[in-house]
C-alpha cells in the first residue's frame, strides 16, 4: 500500500521536473531568437604553416643542441629527455632556424625572422587558397603570447600586405594557448557590428623568444613541448559567402579562472635568481586546468547536449547519488588542444571519447608538437585530410591555457571538405609514417606535471 507521505514527497520532485522542462523550452527559444537576430559568421578557409624540411628536428638532436649551448646541467638534460617522451613529442617536429645553426643567436632579429616566416608563410597560403585581396580585409586579429615587438605583429602584417588604412587591427598578447579561440570570439563580436566584411585571424607563438636556458626544473617544460607553427583563418559575415565557405560558427563559450590566485599563478612568466626569464609551470596546473575545463563544459552543455542528457543530469542532481558526467560523445568531432599527451589522455578518460576520436589531436602533437594557439587548426587539417569532415558535421574545438582559461568553439560543416587540398600540411605525410606512433593511452597526467623540487 502507498503511504500517505509518499505522494507528498513526490510532489516537489514533479514540480521541479516541470520547472526544469519549462526552463529548457525558454532557453531553447531564447537561443533561437538570438540566432535569428545575429549575423551568421562563416569560416571560408584556413591555412597552417609547415616549416622547411631543414628545420625538422628529432628529440635527440634537440637535446644535443641544448647540450652544446652549455647552460644546462646533466640532471636538467635528463629531465628534458624524459619530458619530451612523456608529453608525446615525435621525431619530426620543427625548431626555429637559429637553433639549427652552428652558432645559435637568440635575439630580437631572429625572433622577428621566425615571426615573419610563420605569419607570412601561413597568410600567403590562405590568400592563394581563397583568392582574397588583403586590401579587402576589414578586421585583423593577431595573437602571440610571449613575443610583443614594436610596431606590433599586426602592424607588420598591415605593412607587408599594404592593407587599407581603415582596417580594424588588434594584437592579443600574453593569453596563452586559448588565444586562438578567444580571437574567434572577438572576430564574431566585431562581425555582428560591421556588416559584409572579412575578419582575418593569425594565431602563432614565437619559439625563438620563449626558450629558457637555466636549470630551474619548473621552467623547462615549454622547451620540451613548444615547436614552430602558426595558422591563418579567414571569416566572413557576408551571406553570399556561405556556399563558398567550409564552416558556420554556432557557439563560442569561454571561462576565465584568473580570479583564483592558484589558477592565476599555475603558469607564470618570471625571472629566476640568475636573471633568466622562463615560464614556470607549478603543481597547481592540473587543479586549475580541471576546474577551468569543468566550468567550460558546464557552460557549453546547454548548447550541445540532447534533451535526454539534460534530463539525466537533472535527475542525478536531484538524487545526489554520484557525480554525473554527461555524454558529450554525440558530437561528430572533438578536437582538443595538444597541451600534452597526459592531458589528452585525462580528457579522453573523463569524457569517454574513443581512441579514434582522439587520434587527430594525439597525432598532431606527435608530428608538429605543441604549436600553442594554432594547434587546433593542425588538428582540424588532419581530420580534413583523412576525409572525416562531412556536410552537417558538428566540430568542437577546445583549448586551454595560462590564466587559467578554457575555451570551446562549435562549428557546423557547410559542405563535404575536399581531401585533395594540396596546401594541407598533412597532404605529403604518408600513412605508414603515422601508424606506429606508440601512443600511451594510459599515461597518467601526474607523471608529466611533476612539482619542482623544494
Amino acid at each position: 500500500k502507498m503511504s500517505i507521505s509518499q505522494p507528498i514527497l513526490e510532489f516537489p520532485i514533479m514540480i521541479m521536473w516541470l520547472i526544469f522542462l519549462v526552463l529548457i523550452f525558454i532557453w531553447g527559444l531564447r537561443i533561437n531568437i538570438i540566432k535569428k537576430a545575429s549575423q551568421k559568421v562563416f569560416l571560408i578557409d584556413f591555412a597552417c604553416y609547415k616549416p622547411l624540411a631543414s628545420q625538422m628536428c628529432t628529440k635527440e638532436k634537440s637535446l644535443e643542441i641544448a647540450k652544446s649551448m652549455g647552460n644546462y646541467s646533466e640532471e636538467i638534460l635528463d629531465k628534458m629527455r624524459m619530458s619530451m617522451d612523456k608529453v608525446g613529442l615525435g621525431d619530426s617536429t620543427y625548431l626555429p632556424k637559429t637553433l639549427l645553426t652552428n652558432s645559435p643567436n637568440l635575439c630580437l632579429e631572429t625572433s622577428l625572422k621566425e615571426a615573419e616566416d610563420v605569419m607570412f608563410g601561413a597568410l600567403d597560403i590562405l590568400f592563394e587558397k581563397t583568392n582574397i585581396d588583403p586590401k579587402d580585409v576589414g578586421i585583423l586579429i593577431v595573437n602571440c603570447s610571449v613575443f610583443d615587438p614594436v610596431p606590433s605583429l599586426s602592424c607588420m602584417m598591415v605593412n607587408h600586405y599594404k592593407m587599407n588604412e581603415n582596417v580594424l587591427s588588434y594584437n592579443l598578447g600574453g593569453m596563452g594557448c586559448t588565444a586562438g579561440l578567444l580571437a574567434v570570439r572577438l572576430a564574431n563580436q566585431l562581425l555582428q557590428v560591421h556588416e559584409s566584411t572579412y575578419a582575418l585571424i593569425l594565431s602563432t607563438e614565437n619559439t625563438s623568444h620563449c626558450c629558457y636556458f637555466g636549470n630551474d626544473q619548473s621552467k623547462i617544460i615549454p622547451n620540451c613541448t613548444f615547436r614552430v607553427g602558426g595558422a591563418a583563418i579567414l571569416l566572413s559575415n557576408h551571406p553570399s559567402h556561405r556556399n563558398s565557405s567550409k564552416y558556420e560558427l554556432l557557439h563560442d563559450v569561454h571561462c576565465h579562472g584568473a580570479s583564483s590566485d592558484r589558477s592565476y599563478k599555475s603558469v607564470f612568466l618570471e625571472e629566476e635568481d640568475h636573471g633568466l626569464i622562463g615560464v614556470s609551470i607549478t603543481k597547481d596546473l592540473l587543479i586549475a586546468a580541471t576546474h577551468a575545463i569543468e566550468t567550460n563544459l558546464t557552460s557549453l552543455a546547454p548548447f550541445i547536449l540532447p534533451l535526454s542528457e539534460k534530463l539525466l543530469f537533472l535527475k542525478n542532481f536531484i538524487i545526489r547519488r554520484k557525480k554525473y558526467v554527461p555524454n558529450f560523445t554525440k558530437i561528430d568531432h572533438f578536437l582538443p588542444h595538444v597541451g600534452g599527451l597526459p592531458v589528452l589522455n585525462q580528457l579522453q578518460k573523463i569524457l569517454g571519447f574513443s581512441d579514434l576520436a582522439m587520434e587527430a589531436s594525439k597525432i598532431s602533437l606527435r608530428r608538429f608538437g605543441n604549436t600553442s594557439s594554432s594547434s587546433i587548426w593542425y588538428i582540424l587539417a588532419y581530420a580534413e585530410a583523412k576525409g572525416r569532415i562531412k556536410k552537417g558535421d558538428k566540430i568542437w574545438q577546445m583549448a586551454f591555457g595560462s590564466g587559467f582559461k578554457c575555451s570551446s568553439v562549435i562549428w557546423r560543416t557547410i559542405r563535404n571538405v575536399d581531401t585533395n587540398d594540396m596546401k594541407n600540411p598533412w597532404k605529403e605525410e604518408s600513412d605508414d609514417a603515422l601508424i606506429d606512433l606508440d601512443l600511451d593511452i594510459n599515461a597518467p597526467a601526474h607523471d608529466y606535471f611533476q612539482p619542482p623540487k623544494s
